[in-house]
Order: C-alpha cells, then structure tokens, then sequence
C-alpha cells in the first residue's frame, strides 16, 4: 500500500468501531484492499467477505464509533501526538512481525529508526536499590553501544531504565497503557516529556483512555514486539513483567534475566525465568553479545571507573567496603563482619558516603553507590 493512498482519519475512525480487534481489522484490510473499500461495503458483504461477526459488520455499514473521529483527531493534535497506521510511514518494522500488530497506533516525539536495534528492559514498580541500579546501569550501557531502550514508563524499574538510556544521550521508547493524553503516573510527568523531546511515546489507546488493568498486557505484547529481546530486572512471583517475558518468547524475542538475592520475593520472576531457560545477564554487554550488536565498551569504561574508585579506598576504609554489597546491609551486619568498634565502623561509613562509595538508605542501611 503506498503512503498516499493512506487516509488516517478513515483508519482512525475504523480503529473505533467496538468490538473490532486489530486481528479483524488487518483481516478485513488483506480482503478488501484498503479502508475505504471496508466503508463502502455493505452489512452482508462485510460478513461474507470479510468473516466478521454480524453486530461488528452493522457498526461499520453504520458507522458506529466509540467516539467522534474527528473530534478523536482533534484531541490527538492538541496533545502534539500524530497517527500512525500498519502499513503506512513511520509504523514500526518488527512490530509488524506480531500475529496481532496494532492498526493505529498514537506516538509523539520522534519517528523510530529502522536501523536501531532496540532492547526491552522492564521490571517491578515496587524494585530495591538494587534493582534501580543494575537497570538503570544496563540501560546506559545499552545505550551507549547505539542501542534503543524500550519500557512502559511505569514506577520503578521502567522509569530507571528510561533514566539511565536518557543518561547516556540514547533513544528510549516509552509504550503506554493510556491514551497519548494520559501520562500515567503523574509523577511521570517530566520524564514523559524529556522523552518525547529526543526518544518516542507510543500507545495503542485512544485519548482519554484511563490506566486499566486489562490495558497493561497488550501495551506489554507492544514493548517486547518493538524489541529484539527482553531484559527483566526485577519480578515477583506473579508479575506484569513475566507476561512481558511470555509475549517476547511467543514473538520469538530472546529473554534475559538479571539474578537477584535469594532471599528477596522481588527476585522470584527472575529466577524463574532463569530456570526455564532465559539468558543470565549482569551488564548491557551481555546482551549486546548474546544479541550480536555491540561490544559493550560502554560497561567496560564503568567497571574501569569501578576499579578506581576501589583503588581510592585506604586499607582502613576497604574492609568496611568489602562488607557492604549491592543489596543493602544493616549496619549491625556490617559491625559484626568487620570486628572494629562501632564508632570506627560508622566514621568510615560516612567518610565514604561523602566521597559518593556508598550510599545510606532508611533503616541503618547501606549499599555501594556505583
């Protein structure tokens, strides 16, 4: 189908129609030939041709939408959002590779490049330390070897890896379970915008769409369909990010998992994916190597700098050091592994908290900052 023969506000106001899916609405489009043939046919063709159901074929002879079209295209220009049809400029390449792509979808800020390999990473909205770093870490390196970073603009983990691609100058994609107009969360908000300005915000919802639970799984089968694989940073037992990991095996994606402590519920998704078979992954090289896409000298310069900062630390300071871990340790834990007097322990904790080695979380708790 060629570009100027595609009318988005026809795919549009199809994209409306209740109770057509995106699996009915290509079926319909290979049929027919293009949207407008759809329109002009009627109620009978549509069913006998087209293979649709009844109810859904009067809707489209009547022209019967969820919401004004051209009102619903006004809405999308006010919120600086454009159209993008399947098939048209612009849509995504692999995307178009899933069994259930979507017909329309509602994207702001840049086009996304066809030559970019892109990378999925995801994980709890609820995540550790830990977690924040390790993808926020992996983000920048992906990054930084030319790679898209892919979430779902959620809390925790999506927003550090957001973060940590726009860190490193890289393109990241925020897919949304809301309409364009709906940043969700709120708190959200700025790192929405920063990633309209460089990367790209895409949805699959028409404005005004609030954050239903239903919405997540389909804006999840986006993420990793956009993707070559998928990195889970953190996932309890029952997690959205594991319905990413299966939409990505069912897509033929590859699948990566960063291990966690056993001892944390927030690591249960993790493990398991590792037991069946996904890939263990502790930096962004791993991934560009599995992937066949880089060298990760974005890592290597990290764990450079890494060595340094460990070769500043004095022979009084570096057990202290080497008692604290990437999973935060109580300061009694700390005590206790050390055998030094508390007050010692605690001088040297805050010489190098303010050196910016470690970093103190509520509860006595701490961690390595790098």
């Amino acid at each position: 189908m060629k570009e100027e023969q595609i009318d988005r506000g026809e795919w549009l106001a199809l994209s409306l129609v209740p109770g057509l899916g995106n699996v009915a609405f290509r079926q319909l489009l290979e049929t027919f030939g293009s949207v407008s043939a759809i329109f002009k046919a009627g109620e009978a063709e549509l069913v006998a041709r087209g293979r649709i159901r009844k109810d859904i074929a009067r809707r489209i002879a009547s022209r019967v939408f969820s919401a004004d079209p051209e009102l619903e295209y006004m809405r999308v220009r006010q919120a600086g959002a454009s159209i993008v049809v399947f098939g048209g400029g612009g849509y995504p390449g692999r995307l178009k590779e899933i069994t259930d792509p979507p017909m329309v979808l509602y994207t702001k800020g840049a086009t996304i490049p066809e030559i970019r390999p892109l990378v999925a990473v995801v994980g709890s909205r609820m995540p550790t330390f830990y977690g924040i770093k390790s993808a926020e870490a992996i983000a920048e390196g992906l990054a930084g070897a030319g790679v898209g970073v892919v979430s779902g603009l959620a809390r925790g983990i999506d927003t550090a890896a957001h973060n940590g691609c726009l860190k490193a100058k890289g393109f990241t994609i925020a897919v949304m379970g809301t309409g364009i107009d709906r940043v969700y969360p709120s708190s959200n908000r700025s790192l929405f915008d920063r990633i309209a300005e460089t990367g790209c915000v895409i949805t699959e919802f028409s404005t005004g769409t609030p954050p239903e639970g239903k919405n997540f799984p389909r804006r999840n089968r986006i993420i990793s369909g956009l993707s070559l694989g998928v990195v889970v940073v953190e996932a309890a037992g029952k997690s959205g990010s594991l319905i990413t990991a299966a939409a990505a095996l069912e897509q033929g994606r590859e699948v990566f998992a960063v291990p966690g402590s056993i001892q944390s519920p927030k690591s249960a998704g993790t493990h398991f994916l590792l037991k069946n078979g996904a890939a263990l992954v502790e930096r962004a090289d791993d991934i560009l190597v599995a992937l066949g896409i880089g060298s990760g000298c974005k890592d290597e310069e990290h764990m450079e700098s890494g060595k340094e900062n460990i070769a500043d630390v004095s022979d009084l300071q570096k057990p202290v050091y080497d008692a604290v871990e990437s999973y935060p340790v109580h300061i009694d834990a700390i005590i206790e592994k050390v055998s030094m007097e508390p007050g010692k322990v605690l001088g040297i904790l805050l010489e190098m908290e303010l050196r910016g080695l470690l970093k103190q979380l509520p509860g006595k708790m701490f961690v390595r900052a790098g």
